[in-house]
């Protein structure tokens, strides 16, 4: 396991990466809630966890809080392990799902409470240091109104919480954790509670301050549509294993298991049982031609997995970068066509095998008629059936 990244001045201040060492969280006698993990999240990145209900992303999240203890293994936030220091001393900010908002407070207070509490001290020693803390409570004052300007909730300041719609009380919560400058941020699930349109706004919002901050941050959601656009890295799990690590584009183009290239990409991948025979991969109701090397021919004879994206089949009728051909086409029934504007999303019958396609709009084919569609054949993905490992 790499060494953590080392603190580092920048522009956002102190920030720092996140490793997990062989990391286990255990309850009670045999949960496994996180499984062996090792994973490092670089200075400045924006990681993100991403997976189902109950993979362990939220738990290996409120790990490196200290909401959690570890059960076996290691956590350091930049050259210090941190297993043992209070979740007070890791000079993180963390985002709920629920926003965590005082309601007594107006939003003011509510972003400034955490840098009263830390730079202020007690009442008496406000007393017995009046210039020191009248210097501290005008630089609390500059920083509250500068991340508000930020997040453009200025006008919001004197109101409470429950005067305020879902998306400002989430840039309330922002504000909070932005205005404490921590050397890294943890996010847990911030849009969950927004309406669609709201999350891709906000969602927009939070990669450019990111950009702008620079600081370390740590995103879990079950949402891969965020995970694909949000992170430069995502860690996908199951059943608390780290299942893959990449870019996303990388993960999309190169799942390294089947359960990964199920769980990214929407609508999701066409499985298909077949199997290699003669140098190509044999479906039943029609086979596909392997290109010359590839390692699925050393499975001659054997059981796999044929993947196809549903972008990555077309109307053979239609002008696309896929030239049709005897080898990449077949004949599909057409069963139902949902119609989203700019594309249909085709639920097809290829023989016994129903398969999903998005195809451009302006198609003519119609629902309960049979038509020719094209595949894509360098985009094609074959798992071991058995261990439903990649085959590349």
């Amino acid at each position: 396991m790499a060494k953590p990244a080392e603190r580092t001045e920048g522009d956002g201040g102190l920030v720092a990466g996140v490793a997990f060492r062989n990391v286990n969280k255990i309850y009670g006698k045999d949960v496994k809630a996180v499984n062996d993990l090792n994973l490092e999240v670089r200075d400045k990145e924006f990681m993100v966890l991403v997976g189902p209900s109950g993979c362990g992303k939220t738990t290996a999240l409120r790990m490196i809080a200290g909401l959690e203890e570890v059960t076996e293994g290691d956590i350091a936030i930049g050259d210090v392990r941190v297993n043992d220091v209070p979740p007070k001393d890791r000079d993180i900010a963390m985002v709920f799902q629920n926003y965590a908002l005082y309601p007594h407070m107006n939003v003011y207070d509510n972003i400034a409470f955490g840098l009263r509490l830390r730079e202020l001290k007690s009442f008496f020693w406000q007393l017995a240091n009046w210039s020191q803390a009248k210097t501290i409570k005008a630089d609390i004052d500059n920083r509250v109104k500068e991340v508000a300007r930020m997040l453009d909730i200025e006008k919001y300041l004197q109101r409470r919480p429950k005067e305020l719609s879902g998306g400002q009380r989430q840039r309330v919560a922002l504000a909070r954790a932005i205005v404490r400058k921590p050397k890294v941020f943890l996010m847990d699930e911030p849009l969950s509670n927004l309406d669609a349109k709201l999350r891709v706004q906000t969602r927009a919002e939070l990669i450019r301050l990111h950009r702008t901050l620079g600081i370390t941050t740590v995103y879990v959601t079950h949402d891969q549509v965020e995970a694909m656009t949000m992170g430069q890295r995502m860690a996908i799990m199951k059943d608390g294993v780290l299942q893959q690590c990449d870019q996303p584009e990388q993960v999309y183009k190169y799942p390294v298991n089947k359960f990964v290239a199920s769980f990214i990409g929407s609508p999701p991948m066409n499985f298909i049982d077949a199997t290699i025979t003669g140098g190509k991969v044999d479906a039943g109701a029609f086979s596909l031609p392997l290109p010359a090397g590839h390692a699925a021919l050393a499975y001659e004879g054997k059981k796999v997995t044929l993947g196809i994206r549903p972008e990555d089949i077309f109307d053979a009728n239609l002008a696309s970068n896929i030239a049709p051909s005897e080898a990449n086409t077949v004949d599909a029934k057409v069963d139902v066509l949902e119609p989203l504007g700019h594309e249909y999303v085709a639920y097809l019958g290829i023989g016994p095998h129903n398969v999903i396609a998005t195809i451009d709009n302006e198609t003519r084919v119609k629902e309960s008629q049979t038509s020719k569609f094209c595949i894509d054949l360098d985009a094609i993905h074959l798992f071991d059936a058995e261990t439903e490992q990649a085959i590349r």
